[in-house]
């Protein structure tokens, strides 16, 4: 859908700022007045992580005047791999000020605000009223809803991006001009049923696919060129490589930019989310053990003092890379299909684990609603076990 530009062209542009960005302003599309839309755009980037990287990168280049990060979090190793905004040297450092460094490497003409803090109810509004468009690099549902009711609420536009192993999707919401992402997903999936990329993997590269998308997006919607997607989902299949896009429509009955919204203001994303459903929640309220309880279990055992089952509910990939010692693989999704109850020994106690703890809390749920009363599960998972007991083993 084709719109009028976002920001006005009323600043002028440098004689360095002329050589820099002459390839923008050679493109007639874009010329003099869409480069002087950028530099007076204020534009927020949610995350600095895999989306992130990429966006900040190529919105610093392009010229993007005032850039905002939020990010709360440190660099760690595992992030390499796709986080390219960050090097081996920012282990350890704060993801924001990480970006920030790199960005202004990029482009020492852009001004960049950082915003070391979580993203939550109780400063979104502020932060996002500091700006002209949002763009969304978040990994979680919760977070997904906040930015979109706080850009409803706000009436901003924000572009979208999604990520998972080889899989990519994104878009453009603005309810004062097409739908939302409520309208597109008007509830989040039940817990435990979408894992995460930490859960999932994600190939790297991808997220230099996505991330291009959302800055492209963005500078069209800045300089008012081109078509967007608003009103579109654009699927990447990374293996196949193919781009097919999808049309969504306005959902008037959408619960926040319907005709009769019934959310009128922020609500508790968590809850609404929900990170484990609240059968496992239950199910392990009573019956979580600690990796050093875990420990002790299996010193027990190898005395012949104890007797148990310890089964590993991760997928077949991350068994490879790190176990806990005896621990049997059966993958969540044989518990959730039941065809793993079949198997499970009656006079042994379950103890099952996973990565964190979340997946392990699914299969606690459904084992106990087989009877098997007395089992447990172990809170912080294999995560948990190579911090505190075995720290030579690798994480992940």
């Amino acid at each position: 859908m084709s719109l009028p530009p976002l920001v006005d062209a009323n600043v002028e542009l440098s004689i360095d700022e002329v050589r820099r960005y002459s390839r923008h302003l050679i493109i007639p599309d874009v010329g003099m007045a869409g480069q002087k839309r950028l530099k007076n755009a204020k534009v927020l980037c949610v995350g600095a992580g895999g989306l992130g990287s990429p966006s900040l990168m190529y919105l610093a280049a392009a010229g993007v005047g005032t850039l905002g990060i939020v990010e709360f979090d440190v660099v760690d190793e595992s992030n390499l791999q796709r986080q390219i905004i960050h090097g081996q040297s920012d282990i350890g450092r704060s993801k924001a000020q990480s970006a920030r460094d790199s960005v202004k490497e990029i482009n020492p003409l852009v001004t960049v605000n950082l915003h070391e803090e979580r993203l939550d109810s109780s400063n979104v509004m502020e932060l996002f009223a500091q700006y002209d468009l949002i763009v969304d690099g978040t990994d979680n549902f919760a977070t997904r809803y906040l930015v979109n009711d706080a850009c409803v609420l706000l009436k901003k536009p924000y572009v979208w991006g999604s990520i998972y192993r080889f899989d990519g999707q994104a878009s453009v919401f603005w309810s004062e001009h097409g739908p939302c992402y409520r309208c597109l997903y008007p509830e989040p999936p039940p817990p435990g049923m979408v894992p995460s990329c930490a859960e999932g993997g994600v190939l790297g590269v991808l997220c230099a696919s996505i991330g291009s998308i959302q800055v492209t997006e963005a500078i069209k919607l800045i300089t008012g060129i081109g078509e967007t997607l608003l009103g579109k989902l654009m699927i990447y299949d990374a293996l196949e490589m193919t781009y097919r896009k999808v049309k969504i429509r306005k959902d008037p009955n959408c619960a926040i930019c319907g005709d009769r919204p019934t959310v009128t203001e922020l609500i508790d994303y968590e809850a609404f989310c929900g990170s484990i459903s609240d059968e496992a929640a239950e199910a392990a309220m009573d019956s979580t053990i600690s990796v050093k309880d875990l420990k002790g279990m299996l010193d027990a055992r190898d005395r012949g003092e104890a007797d148990f089952v310890l089964i590993d509910v991760r997928e077949p990939g991350e068994f490879e890379i790190v176990s806990i010692p005896g621990a049997i693989l059966i993958p969540k999704g044989q518990f959730l299909d039941g065809s793993a109850l079949a198997d499970l020994p009656t006079d042994k106690q379950i103890v099952l684990h996973c990565k964190l703890g979340g997946r392990s809390a699914e299969c606690l749920a459904v084992v106990k609603g087989a009877g098997f009363s007395d089992a447990v599960h172990v809170g912080g998972g294999v995560l948990a076990w190579v911090t505190q007991i075995e720290p030579d083993k690798p994480s992940y």
